[in-house]
Parts: structure tokens; sequence; C-alpha cells
């Protein structure tokens, strides 16, 4: 059963249960205890299951060792301190790993210090990088305190003897526990949580969150069941307890009517100017193309502030001694990373900029200001980023938004209100992932011989897959077993045995355990894939990008437009000398979807903003009202009235209770736009079924185009837009979408994905790892393979499910449908000749993808000075 805890204990209470010397310890550290430890330090003491969701940098680590090390402490002065892990602690990064370790082992030796003795207390961390050696140490001595990550605890719980020292585990702390939830590492984590279990049945489970939402789903993430019921947890929750400083800013009064020059210059100089009002800032862009530019730009725009041997600058008053400038991101090498994250806790850096590796807790030294260029896309992401700031308890948490046009700007104002008013949107967590239920039962199978019941009472008791049927399970097990011999001419042999008369199954091979051992894990290879037209290569894309990618789309590479024909392997081949505009923008692959949630709240403001206008407010009373509803400037408030009106006065506005179907014919070229602000993920869905009805019902394809706020249709022929729509049928989608899915890129890329975590293909064989490429080919091949077996065979079942339920979102786009059929969301057809300036960056991203930045800032004024002429006429 899941309980809120909201009361704290009192000082005094948790005084009581602190050894001395680890009290005269954390009083020499601070002041008092922090509300998370308030909540939490208790319970955990007292070995209950708990979820702490607190912010970033409100001492939630702290909270979950303090208890920890007091009873360690406890039993070494009674010299009853066992050889055995007391702690198994998870994070889902190496470097946070070590970071723990080395913040756990100060504050040992300083304890030592007080008490003027060793206390014998071990710590030690286990990730990929660790040593033979130090493997052979923890083996023959283990840590009291094991720190570790998903993959790895994987590993170890089929090891043959290291398992043995995970039996009567106290605590299993799993920190970060929103980042992994979120993902197979997370589903395939809460089965090792579960194989754990079973080793140390009374082990209590400590969950570590900064800003998620919902909580009781991830408590139920944590905890898992047991006998069908959902096991005891109590949740935490002081998520608001920093003040926080947050602003949307703009570097420009008019984002229209304003030069590319201009707005760059005004962009970069803001920046600079927070910058060196600041002791150290970190920027997070959405994309890693986009960090190192704006390093770029820094460096070369204001050389005496972001060079290693700069004096002094003064900007604005503000004398700041210059430091310099770094990139981080994941296409970055790790010893280049650590690099940079040692140079910043050394007070060496100024300003650092990243895309998304810096989200998570790495120690990165002290940050008074976070800048955010352009939007998160969520609630929970915006506040983990500007949450890196002020990270001492008491510090305030400092962000600033940039934001560049006038869509950016709603979402954002929007978002900051629910950042503001602690409103945050829902996690998505995957169920029933075949793909690494493979890999697991593979891996229980190699540790131990189990009956088939009770491995899927096993099974059943982890939240991901508590709703699992017998059928799906039991398809698992025949393809591990061997049972489809055909597969044997793929060279997929069975890998475990199976005795259908006693149900039970166990290893089989030689090589089993080192195959399991080198090919674990749920994190793909990824690649870039070579674009060739004929013999000639082009350049490289990234896999992602690949995927958004069918016949006959348009896109620019090195500046020329290429139009795409089909994959083979790694190599994408391309025609050459297209007339048409790019249909799928090249950094679409790299970026971040905004959430469901935040999209309807976006949707709300602008039907209340429909409201108002359409009742013929005056401005002072409209500007009011957006004062009053989001947390912006005169500026912002300004360009919000403006952009709002324009789209009123031209035609309506959409909204989360109206859609509006724009029919706009360009030339030769037919667009059907779709305002759809529901996010990328729905859009996605939405698209590809309306796009298969018609393929179907009129016998033409047509080019799609995606964004957050919506979708276009494009072709040389009519298209019947509205009817197929109406056509879709919640109860049919899942049938329609897989159809419309089955012989896309993005189908053949997730079945790789999927074969290899299933063990189907072989990332690491005998000590030869096969390269992307081969990888791809051989799942193209086994994918007609499994087709021949069964159309429905159950790691294709999981590469469908992966494509629609992950990466697009078939669940919220069902609740769409549904409120359309029921005349809950209206649906709106209109004409015209100028597209309305809310379908601007949505019909223009093909068009500008091929111009340059200038170029797209130029083409978008002349298309608000269109619109505005129209808006002139009808009046």
């Amino acid at each position: 059963m899941l309980n809120y805890k909201n009361k704290p204990n009192t000082a005094e209470q948790i005084n009581k249960i602190l050894h001395p010397v680890v009290k005269k310890w954390f009083y020499s550290k601070f002041k008092e205890f922090s509300l998370p430890q308030l909540y939490g330090v208790m319970e955990i003491h007292s070995r209950n299951n708990i979820l702490v969701s607190a912010p970033t940098g409100s001492t939630k680590t702290l909270t979950s060792f303090l208890s920890i090390l007091n009873e360690l402490i406890d039993s070494s002065e009674k010299g009853i301190l066992e050889d055995k892990i007391y702690c198994v602690y998870i994070s889902p990064l190496k470097a946070l790993s070590n970071d723990i370790s080395v913040n756990l082992i100060e504050p040992l030796k300083e304890m030592e210090e007080i008490a003027g003795r060793k206390f014998g207390i071990r710590v030690a961390v286990r990730t990929g990088d660790t040593t033979a050696a130090e493997k052979s140490k923890m083996l023959k001595k283990p840590p009291h305190i094991f720190i570790t990550t998903p993959e790895t605890l994987g590993i170890i719980l089929s090891t043959i003897k290291f398992k043995d020292h995970l039996k009567n585990v106290d605590w299993c702390i799993v920190d970060e526990i929103h980042a992994l939830a979120e993902n197979k590492r997370g589903v395939h984590l809460s089965l090792s949580l579960e194989r754990l279990n079973t080793l140390s049945a009374h082990m209590a489970r400590v969950g570590l969150s900064a800003t998620v939402a919902p909580l009781d789903e991830i408590a139920k993430f944590l905890v898992g069941y047991e006998n069908g019921k959902i096991r005891d947890c109590k949740i935490v929750d002081v998520q608001f307890l920093k003040q926080m400083d947050l602003k949307v800013i703009s570097p420009i009064p008019d984002l229209i009517n304003t030069t590319y020059e201009e707005m760059h210059m005004a962009m970069y100089e803001l920046m600079n100017k927070l910058i060196q009002q600041h002791k150290t800032t970190l920027i997070f862009t959405n994309t890693r193309s986009a960090t190192e530019r704006v390093v770029d730009h820094l460096k070369e725009r204001f050389p005496e502030n972001y060079s290693e041997n700069a004096e002094k600058s003064e900007i604005s008053g503000t004398l700041s001694k210059a430091r310099g400038i770094g990139a981080h991101h994941g296409s970055l090498s790790k010893s280049f990373r650590h690099r940079i994250e040692n140079r910043l806790r050394e007070g060496k850096l100024k300003v650092i900029v990243s895309s998304t590796s810096l989200e998570l807790g790495i120690d990165i030294g002290y940050i008074d200001l976070v800048i955010l260029l352009g939007s998160p896309k969520s609630v929970a992401r915006g506040l983990q980023r500007i949450g890196r700031s002020g990270h001492q308890l008491h510090d305030t948490t400092k962000g600033r938004i940039i934001v560049l046009d006038r869509d950016d700007l709603v979402e954002n104002a929007v978002l900051l209100k629910n950042a503001i008013e602690k409103k945050i949107d829902n996690v998505h967590i995957p169920t029933n992932c075949l793909d690494v239920l493979a890999q697991q039962i593979f891996g229980i199978a190699i540790s131990n011989k189990i009956h088939i019941d009770d491995l899927l009472r096993l099974i059943k008791q982890s939240y991901c897959y508590h709703r699992l049927e017998r059928k799906d399970f039991m398809d698992i097990i025949d393809y591990l077993s061997g049972k489809f011999i055909s597969l044997e001419d793929r060279y997929i042999y069975a890998k475990i045995w199976h005795d259908e008369e006693t149900g039970m199954i166990g290893r089989k091979g030689r090589l089993a355990r080192v195959l399991y051992m080198t090919n674990i894990g749920t994190i793909p290879d990824e690649s870039y894939v070579t674009v060739k037209v004929g013999e000639q290569i082009i350049g490289k894309i990234d896999e992602g990008f690949l995927e958004k990618l069918k016949r006959g789309n348009v896109f620019v590479l090195g500046g020329e437009k290429y139009e795409f024909q089909f994959s083979r392997g790694m190599v994408a081949q391309v025609k050459s000398s297209v007339q048409r505009p790019p249909t799928i923008p090249s950094w679409y692959s790299e970026m971040l979807p905004l959430s469901f949630d935040l999209a309807m709240d976006i949707g709300r403001f602008r039907r209340l903003m429909e409201e108002k206008l359409s009742k013929a407010h005056k401005k002072e009373e409209v500007l009011d009202f957006i004062n009053h509803y989001v947390y912006v400037d005169t500026n912002a408030a300004n360009a919000i009235y403006n952009f709002m009106k324009e789209q009123c006065d031209y035609a309506e506005i959409p909204h989360d209770k109206k859609i509006i179907i724009e029919n706009y014919n360009d030339g030769g070229t037919k667009y059907v736009i779709f305002h759809t602000l529901f996010g990328r993920r729905v859009n996605d869905c939405l698209s590809r079924a309306i796009a298969y009805v018609i393929s179907r019902l009129q016998h033409i394809n047509v080019e799609i185009g995606i964004t957050d706020n919506g979708f276009y249709l494009s072709s040389a022929k009519n298209i019947q837009a509205e009817k197929a729509l109406k056509m879709l049928k919640v109860d049919k989608l899942d049938m329609l979408l897989s159809m419309a899915i089955e012989k896309s890129e993005v189908l053949k890329r997730r079945f790789r994905h999927c074969a290899a975590r299933a063990l189907m293909i072989l990332r690491n064989y005998k000590g030869k790892i096969r390269r992307v490429g081969r990888q791809q080919v051989s799942s193209m091949i086994l994918m007609n393979a499994v087709k021949r077996i069964d159309p429905n065979f159950s790691i294709l079942k999981e590469a469908r499910r992966e494509v629609l339920e992950d990466l697009m979102d078939i669940k919220n786009t069902k609740y769409i449908i549904e409120q359309i059929q029921q005349k809950k969301i209206k649906v709106k057809k209109i004409t015209t000749n100028v597209p309305t300036p809310f379908a601007f960056n949505l019909v223009l991203q093909g068009y500008t993808d091929m111009l340059r930045m200038d170029n797209k800032i130029e083409f978008l004024r002349k298309m608000h000075e269109m619109v505005t002429a129209k808006i002139a006429l009808k009046k």
C-alpha cells in the first residue's frame, strides 16, 4: 500500500537514533536537518520502503546514507560489523557512481578523525570500467556499501560467487529513479530488483528522485508487487522547498520585425551580459550541434572574456575575472568530458554549454545561473536543468529561458507558469517489454534451474510486467528454448532448455554465461549512416534522422537537396538534383518532443486567449489577463498579444478543444495543415494514421511534416484529409498504425535494437565485436525470417510496441480521437492563400531548412507582412 508521509519527524527523534560520532560530524557540517532528512531518515532507519522526491541540491543523497552510515558505525563500534553487503546503491551513470563514492569516503574519513580510530567500513564501485583486480578484491572482502549501475547489477546477479554476497542486503538505493523509469534501462532494473529480492527478502528499497510525476507510479515502479498487491511504500514529496528565480526573456522587443543580424547579436550580447554578472553559468541547448555553435560564437565575439589568458572585463558595471568556456555533450570522449567537469569543479571555467549530458546530478561544483536556449519541452526537464543552479540547500535556483520566436515564447511562458505553480508533466514508464524479458529470463536460467510457474510469478512482481500475459511469456520461453528450428539458419540457437513435462528450465551450452555477460544491456549501439548517390559518398546522417525518412522524402545535406530512396545496412541511397523543397529538416532527429501534458496546457491558454479576443476586450484588458495568467515581462506580453490577435483576426485560434484543418495551395503543391497542439509524439501517430488512410482511400502517397504544434500533408492532388480523420476509430488504431509503420525505416531500426536486447543478434561473440552495419544487415534478414514463422513473432511484436508506445504516443492519440468522436474536440476546416501565423513555423520548416538562418528570419518577416495586409483588407 502507498502512503504519503505528510508530517516530518522532529530533530529530537532523529538525534536519538544517531551515534554520537555521526551526530557530532553532522552538526559540524550543517546547522539543522533538511526537510528530506526530517521526512526520510527515520523511515530508512526503520527499513521501510520509501520514495523521496525533492529538487536537485536538497540533500537527498545524504538523507539516504545518513541512517545507513549510522548503522554501520554503530555495528563497527560494537564489533558486530559483518563481511557482507549492507547497502546496494544503483546509479544511472558511471560518473555519478564515482561521485557518490568520493562523497561517501570523505565523510567517513572525517567521522574516523572525530572518533580517533578506523571503523573498517568499505565502500566500492563496480561498473563496466572496474578492473579484474578490483573485482577480485571485492569478491574476497565484499564492500559494506556497494555502488553500481543497472547493467552491472544484472551481470553480478548471474555470477557464481559474487551473488552470494548479495544475500541479506538491508537496503537498496535507486538514485535518479526518474531518469531510469522512463526507458528500458528502468524496465531491466525492475526485474533485477525482483531477482535481488529473492536473495534478500527483507531488503528496504529507497528511491531518490528529482521533479517527477505521478509519484504513485514511480513508487510502484520502485517497490513492485507481492501476491498480486503493491508492496508498502512511504512517499515523501518535498518538491518545492527551494526559492526559485525564473524568467522567460527575449533579447529583442519585436520577434518579427527584426533582422537576423540584430537578433543574433542581441542574443549573444544578452548571454554574455548574464554570464559576466554571475560567477559560473551553465547553458543548456537542445542539440549537440547548437552546443558547439554557442561555444564558438561566444569565443569569437567576446575573446577577452572566454580565452584562458584574458585578464578582466567590465560589463554593466560588474567586474568579473574572465575564465574559460567549455562544451559538454554525449559525442565527446569520456576523458574530454571528465576534464571539463574537473575544470568546472576547480573554478577554471566561467561558463559550460551542454545539450542533455549535465541534466543529472553529476557534481560539477557551484553554478549560480542556468540559461536555457529554447524550450526544454517539459516542466520536469526544465526544473531538472534549472535545478543545477544554487545546488546548496538554501541557495536560490536561478534560471533564464531565452526565446527567439513567438511559438517558443508562448510555450515557455506556460511551461514557466506550470513550474512555478507545481504542475509537473507525467512520465511514461514502458511495460511488457518482451526483448528485456528475454534477456532477463536467460540471465535467471544461467543462475538457477527454475520452474516456469515460479519464474512467471517472479516476473509479475515487477511493476513493468505485473500485467504480462502468459501467452507472451510462453512465446519468449519458446524462442529461448529453440522451438523455432528455422532460426538456426540465421545462427540463432537455443539458449535455455525447457522440460515441458516437469516445467523446469535451465541454461543450455557451455558459453551461455559468457554470451550473457558480454551482451547484457538495453542501450542500443548507434552509428552514423553513410549517404550515397550510387557509389559516390555524399556525407553522413545519424540513425535517429534515418528513422524519420520514407521513400520520396527530401532533405538537405551539405547545402544540397537529396531525395531518399532506400537503406541497406548503414547506407542510405538517395537521388540528387531534386527540385522540391525539403520535407524533413536536418535537425529533426535531435529535437526533444513536447510533453503531452504541457501541450494541453498551452492549448488551454490559447482557448482562454480566443475567448478574450473574440469578445472584443480592449487591448489593455487582454494584456492584463496575460500578465496575470503567465509570468512574463512587458515585451513578452505584447508579443503574445500580437501573435494571438493576428491569428484571431486572420482566421481562428486552434486550441485544446478545437482542431483547425487549414488548406493552403502553394502553386502546384497542395498543403493540408493540421493545427493539433498535442506534442510531436501524438502528431507522429495522427499524421501516419491519416496518411495511411489517404493512401488506401485515394491511392496517393502524401508527404508529411511534423512539429509539436501540428503537422502537414502535401501532394500535387487534392487531399481528403477531413474525411480520413473522421474514419479513424479508437478500437482499430493499433492495427492501422501497425500497418502504417510495417515497411518504415523506424521499425527496421527498432527491430535491430530489440533483437540485440533479446540476444537474437549478438553484439559481442567470442571476443569479436560486430559492427552496427553488420548488425543492421543481419536484423533485416532476420526480420523477414521471423515474419515467415509468425507475423506477430514476440520480438517483432515488441519492436512495434516500442515504436507506437515509447517513441510515439498511441495512448494519448486514442484519447484525442475519442474526444473528436464525442465532439468534445471540434474540427473546423479553413482555406487560406497565405498560411496563418500559427502555421508559419510548421509549413516553413521544409522551405527554410535549405536557407541560412538570416534568410529564414527574412522569410518569416515577409510572410508576416502578407498576413497583416490580408487582415487590413478584411477590416
